[in-house]
């Protein structure tokens, strides 16, 4: 059996055990009936007060007592997403598990092998597109890359070249479609 006294839950710092909290405001005999948080840094452990001296002590108690601004508006952008970690949704910051924030893990490659066909089967552009016609120009796959691009554009620069044909007007015509075709799939890539 446990014996009323300080160490009890019920009883009082001078031992009486009445079975109810006693008002933690000094000199106050008053039944403690109301939590109040001790500080800001201790928020789950409480005062209990009688009616009277809980409506005091909220009036007095301020929060954000001896923060500067920037505590401040730290604690509300925290605030704003339930003291939550979040990241940006532009991809660019990797998350904690190491992919990238846009993206998700697909550990089991459900989506892979779809996003594969996908792309076997369409090519990176829609068929009959500026920069699809741009790749048959340049006689380059639909699944060509940037770099395959640039190095494509730059040998058929220098093969069709007005100094190296001596002026043909027919490899003129065809680098003035090389040029245009790499122009639009820069801007596409």
């Amino acid at each position: 059996m446990i014996q009323p006294g300080k160490n009890s839950a019920f009883g009082h710092q001078d031992g009486s055990d009445s079975g109810q909290r006693r008002c933690d405001r000094p000199g106050c005999e008053a039944e403690g009936l109301h939590r109040a948080p001790r500080s800001r840094e201790s928020l789950n452990s409480y005062y209990w007060f009688c009616l009277e001296h809980v409506r005091e002590y909220n009036q007095a108690w301020d929060y954000f007592k001896d923060l500067s601004e920037e505590s401040i508006e730290q604690i509300r952008r925290r605030d704003a997403v339930w003291q939550r970690p979040s990241w940006p949704f532009s991809g660019r910051e990797k998350a904690r598990n190491g992919t990238t924030a846009g993206q998700f893990r697909d550990d089991f490659g459900f989506f892979a092998e779809e996003a594969a066909e996908t792309a076997a089967s369409s090519g990176r552009f829609p068929p009959n597109s500026k920069q699809a016609k741009a790749l048959a120009a340049l006689n380059l796959g639909p699944n060509a890359s940037l770099q395959e691009v640039k190095a494509r554009y730059k040998t058929l620069a220098k093969e069709l070249h007005p100094d190296r044909n001596g002026g043909d007007s027919a490899a003129e015509e065809r680098l003035k479609i090389i040029n245009l075709a790499y122009s639009d799939l820069k801007a596409a890539f």
